[in-house]
């Protein structure tokens, strides 16, 4: 038997060895493809569940943008109703006698169906006849059209929220106010039209008149407010620790301390904001100042983190020749660097004030729980705000809130897209420019 050769033998080596090369090469590529794939699922899951999401929402909070309207013939009887002080006149009754005279239905001595029948009505009903009276006092006398707003049930039933197959002792609707309503149906007086009121009234205790203009412009308010001192100090601060502050324990503790208050539950920022700004300072409850101090707080660690991470981003380079010729340190930082760090710093001033828009724990503990009707027009009266607003319609007892409250997170979402949009194209101008 001939012996193998050295060549021979080194040539059997190298080929295990480029098989060995071959297979571990193989093993990373697939790890790598799996790698891949795993990032594609997650994906697609962060997808799917923000699908199932906004598609939950929307389906609750879409019939909040139409409601259903009622037009009826009212004689505006002058043994009922006082010229002097129109406000004071029983319109709803009014109107719901004569809605049952004229289909030829009697009324008991305690006028039960009339209860009834003023039920489907909702309460707008008298302020929009005493306003026509107030305007017009030849009306009296006279039979006016009048197109009020259903009653939050009458719209839920229209809508197909109240199932006319539950039992009787189940819903807040009889079988006699459905057959009403299905009969006003038939005879074309009742419409169904895009909500207005939702976006053109505050808040009330009655949901078909509930609206959030009030809370939007509250929240507008407030985040003005926390631009206005939380972008300013959090740059400063940033540009500060970065590029002025000397390296010792002082700086070392303040680092420590701004990625620690980054952390603290935004319910700490409310207890503080409650003690500092109502309780010693004493400024006005619920009022816009008092949120956007709370939440200029509260934005400030996440905005300084952000800028100082935009500025050394910025390469040495840059400082370095500005430096060299001549410039002055405040001169570099201010001419060189922190253009150059403007999108991240705008990036920053996005996500904190985001932030700050969805918060609600703090503003629960300011006072923004309570009712606050109308809307505001200064920074220090009492307002709402809308992640607060939605927090009040998902705890009312009336189901018709429950689809306003939706319908208020879909506001919210526009409001913070429309936001954040904003400032995007900030900062692709800054991007362009510099």
């Amino acid at each position: 038997m001939t012996d193998a050769t050295p060549d021979q033998i080194a040539g059997g080596r190298d080929a295990d060895r480029l098989a060995r090369l071959r297979a571990g090469l193989k093993r990373r590529h697939a790890r790598e493809t799996r790698f891949k794939w795993y990032g594609r699922l997650a994906i697609g899951a962060a997808m799917v569940f923000l699908a199932i999401l906004l598609i939950r929402i929307v389906e609750q909070g879409h019939t909040a943008f139409y409601a259903h309207t009622v037009t009826i013939p009212v004689y505006m009887d002058p043994a009922r109703i006082d010229r002097a002080y129109p406000q004071g006149s029983n319109f709803e009754q009014l109107a719901a006698e004569q809605e049952l005279a004229r289909w030829g239905i009697a009324d008991d001595a305690a006028g039960t169906k009339a209860a009834q029948m003023k039920r489907l009505f909702s309460s707008e009903l008298k302020f929009t006849a005493a306003a026509l009276v107030a305007k017009r006092s030849d009306v009296i006398g006279q039979t006016v059209p009048l197109a009020v707003p259903l009653s939050d049930d009458a719209d839920l039933f229209l809508k197909g929220e109240i199932s006319k197959a539950t039992p009787e002792d189940q819903r807040r609707l009889t079988d006699q106010q459905i057959a009403w309503l299905e009969r006003m149906k038939a005879e074309g007086v009742i419409g169904a039209h895009f909500n207005t009121t939702l976006f053109t009234k505050g808040d009330s205790t009655q949901p078909e008149m509930a609206g959030v203009l009030g809370a939007v412009v509250g929240s507008a308010l407030m985040l003005l407010v926390t631009a206005l001192i939380a972008i300013p100090l959090g740059v400063g601060a940033a540009i500060w620790l970065e590029e002025f502050a000397p390296k010792n324990r002082l700086t070392d503790i303040i680092e420590v301390n701004i990625n620690n208050l980054a952390a603290v539950p935004s319910i700490v920022y409310g207890l503080l904001g409650l003690a500092l700004f109502i309780n010693w300072m004493h400024l006005p409850r619920a009022s816009p100042i008092v949120g956007g101090l709370v939440l200029a707080l509260m934005a400030l660690p996440t905005l300084v983190i952000a800028t100082r991470s935009s500025l050394k981003a910025v390469p040495p380079s840059i400082r370095e020749a500005a430096l060299a010729m001549g410039a002055s340190k405040t001169q570099t930082v201010f001419s060189h660097v922190l253009p150059l760090a403007m999108p991240g710093v705008m990036t920053g001033a996005i996500i904190s004030m985001a932030h700050a828009l969805g918060e609600t724990a703090p503003l629960l503990l300011i006072g923004m729980v309570s009712f606050v009707p109308g809307v505001p027009h200064a920074i220090d009266q009492p307002v709402g705000a809308l992640p607060s607003l939605i927090y009040i319609w998902e705890n009312a007892s009336e189901r018709a809130f429950h689809e306003r409250t939706a319908a208020a997170i879909i506001v919210l979402l526009v409001f913070m897209i429309v936001m954040n949009a904003a400032a995007i194209i900030l900062r692709r101008r800054f991007e362009r420019r510099w």
